[in-house]
């Protein structure tokens, strides 16, 4: 999930029309993404033809801007191992970044379980992000009628808004609005004719590689759960819900002033996974474990979940927070359910054996 050498991940989705192949044109042309390599469904679906110089077989070529691009051949483990390999026997540029375009009507969670779950996969790159475009013109009408288009902002952690310049601001008010109670962590940055700053969209995982550190604090940014004040005075096991006015997606912080008792709350959290994983758009959390010296940080998307152990905490606040966005799940029954100092009658729930937290 993490970890310094690791090629960092970016997955870059967005409904049909919503500027993503705009986006990909701009980005492409930038010094800083020239060792970057992009995966795509086909050449034609984002139009990057007039950048290709020359094509080294069927499936990959090699862009004006250095970048690699290459296409999807059987299944995403297969093209990122092929593209890997070639790299390390010299045969393409040494790439230290890659880009995954998913289709316009795609659910990004099978390519987040991919990088997170595939050993091989695992072994040499790491997720860094979900980046996903909005079109300001149409982004209410289709957050409203797709639910496709819900979930791609659901699961972002950087939220792209286009065609600023169609609309008037109280549309970019209201839609700015309905992102933010979708999901309150994922900043929304505005394109300006596809032009954004590389800087605000990449490196936003929990492993900040200039730093060589973690950087949960911001991966979670779970002061934009309420505000800062709301979220540092929660009493233990408290839940934040800033999501009312969505039937279906909801957005919750939980956050545990003392040590989380771990014989306890771990089952608790699997039973969750087990019974309602299909609900469980995202989840992100850093744990202080009771006689655990330094925290836990935890990622899951649906079933699959993904820990790791930090060195160090990160700052002073040593407070466990656990950021949910879910559908159809509210505020009491996580925040009953994921209770860290007793077993609960929901924790009776047979745990599925690949649950493993």
């Amino acid at each position: 999930m993490t970890g310094e050498g690791l090629i960092p991940a970016s997955v870059i989705t967005g409904f049909l029309g919503s500027g993503k192949t705009t986006l990909l044109s701009h980005l492409l042309h930038k010094p800083e993404m020239s060792d970057a390599a992009v995966i795509i469904n086909e050449f034609g679906e984002i139009g990057l033809d007039h950048h290709l110089i020359e094509s080294s077989d069927d499936n990959i070529v090699l862009l004006s801007s250095g970048c690699l691009c290459c296409t999807v051949r059987n299944d995403l483990v297969d093209t990122l191992r092929d593209l890997f390999e070639r790299r390390e026997r010299g045969e393409v540029p040494r790439f230290r970044r890659v880009m995954i375009e998913t289709t316009g009507l795609a659910d990004p969670a099978p390519i987040l379980h991919t990088l997170m779950d595939d050993a091989f996969v695992r072994r040499h790159f790491r997720l860094d992000g979900v980046l996903t475009t909005v079109d300001a013109l149409h982004g209410l009408g289709q957050l409203r009628e797709h639910p496709e288009s819900v979930k791609q902002v659901a699961v972002a952690d950087r939220v792209i808004l286009t065609k600023r310049d169609l609309v008037g601001s109280s549309t970019i008010s209201d839609l700015t609005n309905r992102l933010s109670a979708i999901n309150p962590g994922a900043p929304t940055i505005i394109a300006d004719h596809g032009e954004v700053d590389p800087a605000g969209l990449f490196n936003v995982g929990v492993y900040d590689p200039a730093s060589k550190g973690p950087e949960v604090a911001l991966w979670i940014n779970a002061e934009a759960y309420g505000g800062h004040n709301d979220v540092g005075h929660h009493r233990h096991g408290d839940a934040h819900d800033v999501n009312r006015h969505d039937e279906n997606i909801r957005a919750h912080c939980l956050v545990y002033d003392q040590p989380l008792n771990w014989r306890y709350f771990s089952p608790n959290l699997a039973s969750l996974v087990s019974r309602h994983a299909e609900k469980l758009l995202r989840v992100k959390g850093i744990l202080n474990v009771d006689g655990e010296p330094s925290p836990i940080v935890i990622h899951g998307v649906q079933h699959q979940f993904a820990r790791m152990r930090l060195k160090s905490w990160p700052s002073d606040d040593r407070r466990s927070k656990l950021v949910l966005i879910v559908r159809g799940l509210d505020r009491e029954l996580l925040a009953d359910w994921l209770r860290a100092d007793s077993l609960t009658a929901l924790n009776t729930i047979q745990v599925a054996p690949d649950v493993k937290l």
